[in-house]
Order: structure tokens, then C-alpha cells, then sequence
């Protein structure tokens, strides 16, 4: 996918041992209120099951002023690695678009006692989001100029606190 919103990756310190961490675990058993902890901007999230077994994470967010709905599958899922891709429902004052999302999180070991979380989160235009923006006379640079520093605020502000959720977590195992 050629036409880029977002790239942000922003990363914490979480003090437990790797060996704890179960990031698919921790995504996909995440209480709503344990989410919504993480971030005013989110709203409430479950999990289900895709058309093709996959474990998917629906998650709904106010970014920016726009409603997001967004339907993350596995792609990988790993202890210390989870890829998670949505093809995300975003509702602006101006309509309905979707984009593609997606969120990687990844930890890797720091010493005997912490690890380093990183929360990369990246999305592009799809097609019919190209339309879309078309049909409203909405430049795609005016879009991303308008979306990228709300989600980058966004992610900055939600990773230290995943990161914390993911410690309590580990913890808690």
C-alpha cells in the first residue's frame, strides 16, 4: 500500500523478566476496562473469532475527533511478538472511510529483570478511502496532514500505559 497516514512507534520500559510476557495473551484476554485504563480516547474492546479462525481484537477509539473501528486479525502471534492487521472503519465529520492499520507489538530483553515494549502502529489509504476523499474534494495530504499528529499523540500516550497493563499481566501470570 503506497499512499502512508502514519508511522509511529513509541516504546516503554516494562520490569519484568521476558520469559513472562505473552503479548497475544495479554491482547486478546484484555478486560474493556483494563483498555479503556490505557487511553481516554478508547472506548471498549472485544475479541472474536474471523471467518478464518483467526483470533481477532475489536477495538474502538475517538482519535482526533473521528470515531475508529478498528478489526485486528493475527498475522503474527508470538510470546514477544504480535502483528495485528485491521482494515478500520474511520468516521470523520466529512463521512466514513476505511483504512489499513497496522499494530505491531514487540519486547525484547533489556537485562535478567526488564524488557523494552514497543508499539509500532502504521496505516495507509485503501482504494476506496482514495475514492472516498475524491468524492469529498478532500486532498489525500490534507487528510494525513490532519490524522498524522492526532495518532501519533495517540500512540505516544498509550504505549507507557500498554506497557504497564502488560507488566500487570506478566505479573499476574
Amino acid at each position: 500500500m503506497a499512499d502512508q497516514i502514519v508511522d509511529s512507534s513509541f516504546s516503554a520500559v516494562i520490569n519484568t523478566p521476558i520469559e513472562k510476557i505473552n503479548l497475544p495473551e495479554w491482547a486478546f484476554n484484555l478486560p474493556e476496562k483494563e483498555y479503556q485504563d490505557c487511553s481516554p480516547a478508547h472506548i471498549t474492546a472485544a475479541k472474536t473469532i474471523g471467518a478464518d479462525g483467526r483470533r481477532m481484537s475489536i477495538n474502538v477509539e475517538m482519535i482526533g475527533g473521528s470515531l475508529m473501528v478498528q478489526h485486528y486479525q493475527e498475522e503474527v502471534s508470538e510470546p514477544q511478538h504480535l502483528v495485528l492487521t485491521s482494515f478500520s472503519d474511520v468516521f470523520t465529520p466529512t463521512g466514513r472511510v476505511v483504512l489499513y492499520v497496522r499494530w505491531e507489538l514487540s519486547v525484547k530483553a533489556i537485562n535478567d529483570t526488564q524488557c523494552e515494549f514497543t508499539n509500532h502502529v502504521t496505516s495507509h489509504a485503501t482504494e476506496d478511502m482514495m475514492k472516498g476523499l475524491d468524492k469529498q474534494g478532500i486532498p489525500f495530504d490534507v487528510f494525513r496532514a490532519q490524522r498524522q499528529p492526532n495518532s501519533i499523540y495517540h500512540n505516544r500516550m498509550e504505549t507507557p500505559l500498554f506497557a504497564a497493563s502488560i507488566e500487570r499481566a506478566a505479573l499476574n501470570s
